[in-house]
């Protein structure tokens, strides 16, 4: 008995040392997620003075499957452009992003679960000390259990631009791979 429990304990030490615990290593955890980039250059639709104020967006759309089970989640980064104020909270009215579980089928692939993520506003408005509007924001994982049908993420930025006065505009970027 004494002889099982040290081989027990030496092989809990050596999966320590190796990086990984026998208890939490499982083919969930070792599958990869598939992602999609894209990117989008997206104007200010409030300002329509002669410097440059586009936006180039690049949005990372992953999913992976463990079991019956989805996961997804965006990363956005945007290279904005430079404005004349530091840190400046009235560039947008509102901002979030929308990310979603589709289940993948023929025709149009139908939402199954979705969140809206509003942290990413106070990350767009804010510059380094130059006032250049760079960044990121990655949301955060989101899950739906779909059995064995196929599914994708998707997703959009909502941008709601300062005095433009036209609302939320939605630019859609390119899904997942279908897990």
């Amino acid at each position: 008995m004494r002889k099982l429990k040290r081989s027990a304990t030496t092989a809990v030490i050596i999966a320590a040392l190796a990086g990984t615990s026998a208890a939490t290593t499982t083919p969930a955890a070792a599958a990869d997620y598939r992602c999609t980039t894209s990117t989008k250059s997206i104007d200010d639709a409030a300002y329509s003075g002669p410097w440059a104020d586009n936006w180039d967006v690049t949005v990372r759309l992953c999913a992976k499957r463990s079991g019956s089970t989805v996961y997804t989640y965006a990363k956005i980064s945007w290279d904005g452009p430079l404005y004349g104020q530091v840190d400046d909270s009235s560039i947008f009215d509102g901002a979030y992003f929308k990310l979603q579980i589709k289940k993948s089928q023929v025709g149009t692939d139908p939402v199954k679960k979705s969140a809206n993520y509003y942290g990413i506003e106070s990350r767009l408005e804010n510059s380094d000390s130059n006032a250049n509007y760079n960044g990121s924001y990655t949301t955060p994982v989101l899950s739906y259990t779909i059995g064995s049908s196929r599914a994708l993420a998707d997703g959009e930025l909502h941008l709601d631009w300062n005095n433009d006065g036209r609302g939320y505009w939605t630019h859609q970027f390119s899904a997942s791979p279908a897990v």
